[in-house]
């Protein structure tokens, strides 16, 4: 067990599968938290509706974030963590499929620490994890977080 929490944002059952087998399989064993769509993942950040009361100021090490997501999109999402004070310097990865230009341009825009399509060939996605990882979790100095 590890203090650095991983948020996985995802709604495809296969793609968090692969993402939770990815990590496995690099070796990072950070407890991941799963938020099903848009909605959930803002209430894990922010200790609201089935969250309620979870302390938060134990916030994420790293938020990989879908942007098609059901309830709130990903850029939505993205947005509102930008605008608190308590998730302002969180990173957030953006871990998507879309190719769309305007999808990449829109998080970039919206404070996304980094964009990354989802590799279709498993072995590259596993690379791909593993550079993640070993970025964020173990390379990157974090921004201290901000108190309330």
């Amino acid at each position: 067990m590890t203090d650095k929490v991983i948020l996985l944002v995802e709604d495809n059952p296969d793609d968090e599968a692969l993402t939770l087998r990815a990590l496995k399989k690099n070796n990072i064993q950070n407890d991941v938290v799963i938020a099903r769509d848009g909605a959930e993942a803002l209430d894990y950040l922010f200790g609201t509706g089935t969250y309620a009361g979870r302390d938060v100021s134990v916030v994420p090490s790293v938020t990989l974030l879908d942007l098609k997501l059901p309830k709130v999109d990903g850029l939505e999402v993205l947005k509102r963590i930008r605008e608190d004070e308590r998730t302002r310097f969180l990173p957030v990865v953006i871990l998507t499929s879309s190719k769309e230009e305007q999808d990449l341009l829109n998080g970039y825009r919206l404070g996304a620490n980094s964009y990354i399509r989802k590799p279709v060939d498993f072995s590259q996605f596993i690379e791909a994890v593993r550079q993640l990882g070993l970025y964020w979790l173990l390379l990157n100095e974090a921004a201290p977080h901000e108190k309330r």
